[in-house]
């Protein structure tokens, strides 16, 4: 199996148990996928940081397809450790995400709703970093990139990083602020945004 092939089937297994499975179990348990997408007036902070997400997410696609059509790897990075360390990083990325998916349980979202109130979820992962599923999205797909590293993959781990941090930062933590005030603050003070202990 090609590389290109290897990437294509981590991206799939991951799909398929992170969105497939969590979100049929979602549904079965509140009636409700958790999908709210992208919202907020056209043109808002709220609005691009959905939309640049998106496109990031489309771009990382790209990049899959640019390696099964033959685009070649970047030289540095076409080697074997690479790969193992890739497929080694994706699956843990991949585990963590469902770790921090089943912490959240019925409190699962994708995207905001402003209308609507969840819960604060400070344990299990979340007492590691705010954003788990995030630092596991970041480190599968980067561990994919490994794997099939030519350079529309790389560039689109690069504009997925910024686009979800642009959804945490001006979207996610001021939806939350908003809704919990005192205890979030304390959260935010205590406990790292993506990596233990970076605020």
């Amino acid at each position: 199996m090609t590389p290109a092939w290897i990437a294509l089937s981590l991206v799939a297994v991951y799909l398929l148990a992170v969105f497939g499975v969590k979100t049929a179990t979602q549904i079965r348990r509140t009636g409700d996928s958790g999908y709210r997408g992208i919202r907020g007036k056209k043109g808002s902070q709220h609005w691009w940081a959905g939309v640049i997400l998106t496109f990031a997410l489309v771009v990382y696609g790209g990049g899959l397809v640019a390696g099964l059509a033959g685009m070649p790897p970047i030289s540095p990075l076409e080697q074997t450790w690479a790969r193992v360390l890739g497929v080694v990083l994706a699956i843990v990325g991949s585990i963590s995400s469902l770790a921090s998916q089943w912490a959240m349980g019925a409190n699962w979202r994708i995207g905001v709703d402003d209308t609507e109130r969840t819960n604060l979820v400070t344990t299990g992962l979340f007492s590691v970093v705010r954003n788990p599923f995030f630092t596991a999205m970041l480190l599968t797909s980067a561990g994919v990139v490994l794997v099939n590293p030519n350079p529309v993959a790389v560039a689109s781990w690069i504009l997925l990083l910024a686009g979800i941090e642009l959804q945490v930062r001006l979207v996610e933590e001021p939806h939350l602020h908003q809704q919990h005030g005192e205890p979030y603050s304390h959260y935010l003070a205590t406990v790292g945004r993506f990596v233990p202990g970076l605020h």
